[in-house]
């Protein structure tokens, strides 16, 4: 009975411990990048790269130069800004080493990550990040302590009842433990094969669920890594390629270089959009948003058409609206115009000369809807499931070509499903393409 409760115990614990590992290193991957820019690191610069990175949730970051020395400390009381710090974590990092711990104790589970700072290949700093967890750390409490009335209650029902009965429970318990191994071992697509309805199918079934969650985040985060690694190398070796070649010309001339210096800051700002939504989304996945107010839609769409209408006419795009009803919602201003700027920007740039955008705002009994359509080609059916995903392109070589990141309809979809409302895209019967947004209406005034 000891055996069997011990192997569940040990599995549940080291599937936390793994999970922590991800998301932790993950947050210190993101605050990495927002500093792998600098050449070198000082409390300011470091201070004004961080300060999108901010709000993650983590009980505390640090960040060091290369001597160990705190540039940046989010502990409001007793900060180590100016003090030499060499926790394990930290050494590790200089060093050139990722580092994690992670330890379970007093109801909660403390998790250290660290990951040097890299400039040209050299470590200028390290990124320190701590969290301090007591929900999960209950979460696993209670799975124990099921496992353990679970093991009472196998041990009276073996003296209850007959041997075959026994048997029958000894080879659920093996099958739930077969399957806590596998997953342990990183195995995210085996389930538990258990049927029935007692207490242990029903912990298989909730162990099926955990590892469907568990499968699916790590899936997203190996995916998000590697379309953001990809995505942010792409500009970062074009600049590399550019600067290169006017250091080796010596007798460049003027107008070469001039070109050079123009494609090089094209690649930067394409560079600095990319890790603007790459932080947006971080900030919407961790679910830190804005105090919303009611806010009126209407005059948030006359500015974006305004700033549009110059791009669309550059393009050779007719751009039109308009807008009925009163359309008052729950949100920020920020995030209404993100949203719409976003739609009619994709559907101009991504429509050919000629075509026709129309955006239109009206109030649809307890609902605001935004409708923003085009006449151009339209969405490839098989396309349209996977047309709000992280980086992913319908045409990927004119996606770039047009100045996209492959996140604008991603940041979209979160942001209208933050704040209760859906999105989606269809084709329309006579040719192009159609995004329809619906928030819930809320009655007021409505900030302008």
């Amino acid at each position: 009975m000891l055996l069997l409760n011990t192997y569940p115990l040990l599995g549940s614990e080291d599937l936390v411990f793994r999970s922590k590992e991800t998301t932790l290193q993950s947050a210190v991957s993101v605050m990495v990048y927002s500093l792998s820019g600098l050449d070198r690191l000082d409390e300011q610069n470091v201070a004004e790269a961080m300060a999108v990175v901010e709000e993650t949730g983590l009980s505390r970051i640090l960040v060091t130069d290369e001597g160990g020395k705190v540039l940046y400390d989010t502990r409001e009381t007793g900060s180590a800004v100016g003090d030499y710090i060499f926790y394990t974590e930290v050494v590790q990092a200089l060093l050139g080493n990722d580092a994690f711990t992670c330890k379970y104790q007093n109801g909660a589970f403390r998790s250290h990550a660290s990951s040097p700072v890299l400039y040209q290949n050299q470590i200028i700093g390290a990124v320190y990040a701590y969290e301090y967890d007591t929900e999960q750390a209950a979460l696993l409490g209670g799975l124990q302590e099921t496992l353990l009335r679970l093991s009472i209650m196998i041990g009276t029902v073996a003296l209850m009842l007959s041997g075959v009965l026994s048997v029958a429970l000894a080879k659920k318990i093996g099958q739930l433990l077969t399957a806590i191994r596998q997953v342990r071992e990183g195995s995210y697509s085996h389930r538990a094969q258990i049927r029935g309805r007692d207490e242990i199918a029903q912990i298989g079934q909730e162990f099926n669920s955990l590892a469907d969650r568990l499968q699916t985040t790590e899936d997203a985060r190996r995916r998000f890594v590697s379309d953001a690694s990809h995505e942010l190398k792409t500009p970062l070796a074009a600049i590399r390629l550019l600067t290169d070649s006017i250091l080796q010309t010596d007798d460049i001339d003027r107008e070469t270089a001039r070109e050079f210096v123009a494609d090089i800051g094209a690649e930067a700002e394409r560079l600095s959009r990319i890790t603007e939504d790459l932080l947006r989304l971080t900030r919407l996945d961790s679910g830190v948003m804005d105090v919303p107010t009611v806010v009126d839609v209407r005059p948030v769409l006359e500015q974006v058409m305004r700033m549009m209408s110059l791009v669309a006419q550059e393009k050779g795009t007719e751009l039109t609206y308009r807008a009925e009803g009163t359309c008052t919602m729950l949100a920020t201003r920020d995030e209404i115009h993100q949203i719409i700027y976003n739609l009619t920007d994709n559907a101009v740039k991504y429509t050919p000369p000629g075509s026709t955008v129309q955006v239109s705002l009206f109030r649809e009994g307890d609902q605001v809807v935004l409708t923003v359509e085009d006449n151009g080609a339209g969405i490839p059916e098989e396309d349209l499931p996977r047309i709000f995903e992280r980086f992913y392109r319908v045409d990927k070589a004119r996606s770039r070509a047009a100045g996209g990141t492959g996140l604008g309809l991603a940041i979209v979809r979160d942001t209208v499903e933050k704040r209760g409302g859906t999105v989606e895209a269809a084709n329309r019967p006579g040719g192009g393409a159609v995004f329809t947004v619906r928030w819930p209406w809320r009655e007021g005034g409505g900030q302008t």
